[in-house]
């Protein structure tokens, strides 16, 4: 995902045109993301967002992809776990806590040594609106348990 995080981008953009939907987090590794999406008051029309999402950005890797990605019966290219992870935030500590959990994932997986070298990731969102220091260790990262992986 990272190599092709500007198609990502596209296809995140692309999806919000269709079906809009906020993104106040967000984190793309190498071969997952994580994101907070925040649809309309009153729709929770999640899988239909995935789904476009998804599809947007396989379709704009077309002629990128290499030898050996497999395609289902139906021409789609396997680079998506067929499921994903829905939980509705409950309270502001859910929310806060779902948030830093995005924001720590790269160093949980060994990428770097603190949040802030990761680049692709909205932690810096929050640094430049003085929501979180660019020291932030991750608050209650560990707290959250069953957030998609």
């Amino acid at each position: 995902m990272v190599r092709f995080h500007p198609e990502l981008r596209q296809a995140l953009k692309s999806a919000m045109a269709r079906e809009p939907f906020g993104l106040p987090a967000i984190v793309v590794l190498p071969d997952h993301l994580h994101r907070l999406m925040a649809p309309p008051p009153g729709d929770s029309g999640f899988s239909s967002r995935v789904r476009r999402l998804k599809s947007a950005f396989v379709s704009s890797l077309r002629g990128q992809l290499e030898a050996g990605v497999a395609f289902n019966d139906r021409g789609e290219a396997n680079l998506w776990q067929r499921r994903f992870w829905e939980h509705m935030i409950r309270d502001e500590r859910d929310y806060a806590a779902h948030v830093d959990y995005i924001h720590f994932n790269p160093v949980k997986h060994g990428l770097v040594a603190k949040v802030s070298d990761w680049p692709l990731s909205s932690f810096h969102r929050f640094v430049e609106r003085g929501e979180l220091p660019v020291d932030w260790a991750g608050g209650a990262a560990s707290d959250v348990k069953g957030a998609g992986e």
